[in-house]
């Protein structure tokens, strides 16, 4: 006997705009637990490839081990897969040659970890495990955009929708909206249509640019090769220029050089080496010497640290933006992957606590997230916010007491192994502020440095010999 008729009732479902990491890792929390629409407007590669709406992904990119350990709580057996694709973890302090505007950091034993590849391989490698562990239970709509929220200034009843290829509108029902869209997130507007004002915002704008080249590697590289970074010094004559290494799979090094304004680096091929000598210490300069040039070189104006303080808005509900729709920072830190997926761990946590439909949701989720946004936010503006330019008013009076409080843990960082791994805490976000705060921290770094300063990059005799040093 067939079953009755049933009403046609339109399913439970959430909606998420966008298509990368951050949006992928929302999907698989809320595939937990309802259908979900994933509304990208460009089409999602079937590879390990680029897409048109990620072009930062041509520049240094790490995943810390605080972002990398919620991933793999959300997919379990993620670091296996990236392993098997020759992505690499890099163990830290161990694994980075780092030189601060204090100077070098010792090569401190192992606390922490970073993941380094290519941003288009690792996020095919969610993307993959997302859809393929969540089945039906997500739909992914391409070449579709967003372009409006529909509801009232109380409450968010789905979005507004355009068929890139035929041009027709439509609309789509939801019980929770995430805007997971990126830095060209239009919610501020979408906000003012349903008579919402829109959240204070804060930019930090250094004037940064990056230009990135990839190379392949000198023959009979020790498979630990480390992460090369020589930082600017906002406090330095003339504009702040730094430079990063990180190891790719296949054997490639993704060389990635930054310059604020007045000494920012160019498209130019030739150029690209000349900067890199330009920096406080000419060794990746040396090393891209050594190496072979893969790629033209690729720039980015799209540095500049912004933040939307939703979580002290009154939002209407179920209503939740995410990633760097909320927070976008200076790439050089790393942080904007480790966040996102922080923030997907918090509202698995925050549904598991309170229950999928539960009164203020999105409310609870957004203040809870801002947590970790706040502590990327700090370290990305505690440099940036002192260059000229930067703000139209300057560093406020809590960035400068932040900003000092964390260039005396770096200096004693140059010396000191305990408030090396105190900062990696925070920095990889493994742990909060908090961690800074405790008794012991304060007291070493009062006492500063119990180690000389280096006068040299911490290179092992082993990595000099493989690129002739």
């Amino acid at each position: 006997m067939s079953a009755p008729a049933t009403p046609d009732i339109p399913r439970r479902r959430a909606v998420i705009i966008g298509g990368g990491l951050a949006a992928m890792l929302t999907a698989r929390v809320l595939s937990e637990v309802t259908d979900v629409l994933l509304i990208e407007r460009d089409v999602l590669p079937e590879g390990p490839e680029s897409r048109t709406g990620l072009p930062q992904a041509r520049h240094t990119h790490l995943l810390w081990s605080g972002g990398a350990d919620a991933i793999e709580g959300l997919l379990p057996g993620t670091a296996k897969e990236l392993d098997a694709v020759d992505a690499h973890r890099i163990p830290l302090t161990t694994g980075m040659v780092a030189l601060s505007p204090q100077g070098w950091y010792r090569r401190w034993a192992e606390s922490h970890y970073a993941i380094t590849c290519s941003r288009d391989l690792l996020d095919w490698v969610i993307r993959q495990r997302v859809l393929r562990e969540a089945g039906n239970r997500i739909t992914v709509m391409e070449r579709t955009s967003v372009v409006g929220l529909t509801g009232t200034s109380a409450m968010v009843t789905g979005v507004t929708i355009r068929r890139e290829d035929t041009g027709e509108e439509d609309t789509l029902l939801a019980d929770l909206v995430v805007d997971a869209s990126g830095r060209a997130s239009r919610t501020p507007q979408w906000l003012a249509t349903l008579g919402v004002q829109a959240p204070a915002v804060r930019e930090v704008d250094s004037g940064l640019v990056y230009a990135s080249r990839l190379y392949q590697a000198p023959d009979e590289l020790p498979a630990d090769w480390p992460i090369i970074n020589v930082q600017a010094n906002p406090r330095g004559d003339g504009p702040g220029q730094g430079g990063v290494i990180t190891l790719l799979e296949g054997g490639r090094w993704l060389v990635t050089l930054h310059g604020t304004r007045g000494g920012q680096p160019t498209k130019d091929a030739d150029d690209f080496p000349r900067f890199a000598r330009k920096l406080r210490h000419p060794i990746i300069a040396e090393l891209i010497n050594k190496a072979t040039p893969l790629s033209p070189v690729s720039v980015t104006h799209m540095t500049a640290n912004r933040r939307h303080f939703y979580e002290k808005a009154t939002l209407p509900d179920n209503l939740l933006v995410i990633g760097d729709a909320l927070a976008s920072y200076n790439p050089t830190y790393g942080h904007g992957m480790s966040v996102a997926a922080q923030g997907a761990v918090i509202l698995r946590e925050t549904i598991q606590g309170y229950g999928w439909g539960s009164p203020d949701l999105a409310r609870r989720v957004q203040k809870a997230i801002a947590k970790p946004v706040s502590t990327a936010w700090t370290f990305a503006t505690g440099t940036d916010v002192f260059y000229a330019g930067a703000t139209d008013t300057g560093p406020t009076v809590g960035e400068r007491l932040a900003a000092a409080f964390v260039d005396r843990l770096s200096y004693t960082a140059t010396g000191s192994g305990p408030i090396a791994r105190a900062l990696t805490d925070v920095m990889t976000l493994r742990l909060g502020p908090a961690r800074l705060a405790r008794l012991g921290v304060l007291t070493r770094a009062v006492v500063g440095p119990v180690k000389p300063a280096l006068g040299e990059p911490p290179l092992t005799s082993e990595e000099r010999a493989a690129v002739g040093l």
